[in-house]
């Protein structure tokens, strides 16, 4: 009997009540049962048990229906009430960096800029001279203590550099979109007072026109080369050996996150070679969703190459280009706006990658049947890229169902929200963002450019477009149930609430970690929701998100992570 007739005729026998041993073979390889299981499919929306027969589930429904796939070769799980939902699927990130951050200096939790150059010159104790000093994580807005001089609200690198003589010292912004560096490294990319920033970046300089050691958005391109280069210069064995470290960290955390597929928005070929290379293995530790992100020039001759969907038994799908960056991040000020910033007049943002480079990518996707998506935070990027996918839609009428996104979807203007439902566009967001970023977003925007255009997610929804969600790790920890309590209340800090007319309902924010992300990447039939024949990818908590208080969501914690119907996480442990 073929798998899908087979699967037809399990299904009708459980919902018929069977509760004798089965007549058929094969019998379930893995049985949950005595559970709260939240199917997030509108046929059965809820259940108690479910079976699956390597990496599928077979079925769904009460215990006594499951009861009757249960043979002697069955694993049976007793889940004892606790709450099953489809695997969480992290909608927006950068696996490989985020790998990386893991064994990086994180600057998240540092209360001052004088903290993180304590946090360095301890660094310099065990760094060999020449050799780089990278970290992650800070953000200006979130410090505690401020520098007596700033300029732009940024610190001068004068005491950076003091403890640091003989190390070029990087530290990466939290949204990638902005690195401070040191002298030592200032002098190693030779730059100095008169250099002339690139086009789509700023150095950031004080009243005398020396550099504070603030790089904006492009200007950071030429640190990050030549830290690249640096690291370049060791063996191959030894390259390859931090990558696969990089790539298992981040698997292993996502799964003790409930994490089971990931979208990877901007990797290059040579890290999908390995991963492919590890995927011919066995090796990866998630379902890996990636987006190419290249120059179109060199992307030209090699998509048709890299194209592929479902690849090692559904772990590697590589169909998208991006996230290629039409602007920068609000928070450094490089979110390309309409209007100026509130809070910095002279400016409204960077166009960071040309218009022409994002056109020219947008006629490869069509060409090769890629989906593009690339990042729009500000409302004048959103727009223009709005502007670029019409034009291209206009070119191919033929072709249909093409789910392009933009990343980011911040700062939005009303008159583009219906544009974006007649396109068929997915502003793909994280629900985190309007929490970590809310505490600061009005002094950018000011309060009614705010309440109108600011993180406006549940507008969004209401209008019909897909709710996504993530939490763009390493930009953010890597935590869905952060991000669903502040999809559902948009909480702060100091206890106020941001935008409170944006709140997702309980339901469409699961929804959103789960079915939405999985149609924006073309897989709502295969993952998203816990329905027979779907890949048996499955999130144990202890406790229901959709009916717990308000208060208690962040009590919950991640039981169990199944992965093709293989208990990878279980009682605080990865399952190997």
């Amino acid at each position: 009997m073929k798998y899908s007739a087979l699967l037809i005729a399990l299904t009708f026998m459980g919902a018929c009540g069977q509760q004798s041993a089965p007549p058929f073979d094969p019998v379930a390889d893995l049985v949950l049962t005595n559970g709260n299981i939240v199917t997030v499919d509108d046929a059965l929306p809820r259940a108690e048990a479910l079976a699956i027969v390597a990496d599928r589930i077979i079925a769904v429904g009460s215990n006594e229906e499951i009861a009757a796939y249960i043979g002697d070769g069955t694993d049976v799980i007793d889940l004892q009430g606790q709450t099953a939902i489809p695997g969480f699927i992290e909608g927006h990130g950068h696996y490989t960096s985020f790998g990386g951050s893991l064994v990086a200096l994180d600057f998240r939790h540092q209360k001052s800029f004088a903290d993180i150059v304590s946090m360095i010159a301890q660094a310099t104790n065990t760094t060999p001279p020449g050799e780089w000093i990278v970290g992650r994580g800070w953000h200006q807005d979130k410090w505690q203590l401020k520098e007596d001089v700033l300029v732009e609200g940024l610190p001068l690198h004068d005491s950076l550099s003091a403890v640091t003589p003989d190390n070029p010292v990087m530290l990466i912004h939290t949204s990638g979109h902005a690195v401070f560096v040191n002298q030592r490294a200032m002098r190693l990319v030779e730059l100095g007072d008169t250099t002339v920033a690139p086009a789509g970046g700023e150095i950031v300089r004080d009243e005398k026109g020396r550099a504070t050691g603030m790089m904006r958005e492009s200007a950071q391109d030429i640190f990050r080369a030549a830290y690249a280069s640096h690291q370049a210069l060791r063996p191959a064995a030894v390259v390859e050996q931090e990558m696969r470290q990089m790539i298992r960290l981040a698997g292993e955390e996502a799964l003790r996150h409930g994490i089971t597929s990931f979208h990877d928005l901007g990797t290059r070929f040579v890290e999908v070679d390995l991963i492919r290379k590890m995927a011919d293995e066995g090796n990866l530790p998630v379902r890996l969703y990636m987006a190419l992100e290249e120059e179109a020039v060199d992307m030209k001759d090699r998509l048709a190459e890299y194209r592929m969907i479902g690849y090692g038994n559904n772990y590697l799908t590589v169909r998208t280009i991006g996230e290629k960056v039409l602007d920068g991040a609000l928070g450094t000020h490089g979110g390309w706006l309409l209007e100026p910033y509130a809070d910095l007049p002279r400016s409204s943002g960077l166009n960071v990658v040309p218009i022409e480079e994002i056109e020219a990518s947008a006629k490869l996707a069509m060409e090769f049947d890629y989906q593009l998506a690339i990042q729009g935070i500000g409302d004048r990027a959103y727009r223009e890229l709005l502007n670029i996918y019409e034009r291209e839609f206009a070119r191919h009428p033929e072709k249909t169902d093409l789910r392009w996104r933009i990343e980011h979807a911040q700062v939005i203007h009303p008159d583009d929200i219906s544009r974006t439902v007649e396109l068929g566009v997915i502003p793909a967001v994280q629900g985190i963002f309007a929490c970590s970023d809310g505490p600061w977003v009005e002094d950018r925007l000011g309060p009614e450019r705010t309440r109108e255009r600011g993180y406006i997610f549940n507008t969004l929804a209401d209008a019909g477009l897909v709710p996504t969600n993530g939490t763009d790790p390493p930009v953010d920890e890597i935590d869905p149930i952060a991000s669903f309590h502040c999809s559902v209340t948009r909480l702060l800090p100091d206890g106020s609430t941001f935008q409170p007319d944006e709140v997702y309902s309980r339901e469409r924010a699961l929804y959103s970690y789960t079915m939405g992300n999985a149609f924006a990447a073309f897989e709502e039939d295969l993952k998203g929701s816990l329905t027979p024949g779907k890949l048996a990818d499955i999130t144990i908590l202890s406790q229901d998100l959709l009916t717990v208080a308000d208060a208690n969501i962040m009590d919950t914690e991640i039981v169990m992570t199944i992965l093709g119907g293989e208990v990878r996480y279980r009682d605080g442990q990865i399952v190997h």
